[in-house]
């Protein structure tokens, strides 16, 4: 009789590759250790670089997007202080004109 697949956690996938990967503990080696067929350790680690990418990828767009809001709330800082310094410069002239008896 065939016998129910095991099902293995996400966790004990990521503990068998780093034992591959930063150990250099052979695939046949680990295959026999934890019972395992060494073509779905390779299936895992293919998984796992593939989703590598994305995972760098989700990063680089949300850094972009906080740098994205990040610019907006910087942008609207300098308009706020740019009106503020074209208000007090209109506020200046016309103080030196009423000064000077212009007005």
């Amino acid at each position: 009789m065939n016998q129910p697949r095991k099902q293995h956690s996400a966790v004990k996938k990521v503990e068998i590759l780093r034992e591959h990967l930063e150990n250099q503990v052979p695939i046949s080696e680990l295959s026999r250790r934890f019972e395992l067929n060494p073509n779905l350790i390779h299936k895992w680690k293919k998984q796992l670089f593939e989703s590598g990418v994305e995972v760098f990828s989700r990063n680089n767009e949300k850094a972009l997007q906080g740098q994205n809001a990040r610019i907006g709330l910087l942008e609207e800082k300098i308009k706020d202080r740019d009106s503020l310094i074209a208000e007090i410069m209109s506020d200046n002239i016309r103080l030196k004109k009423k000064l000077n008896g212009e007005i």
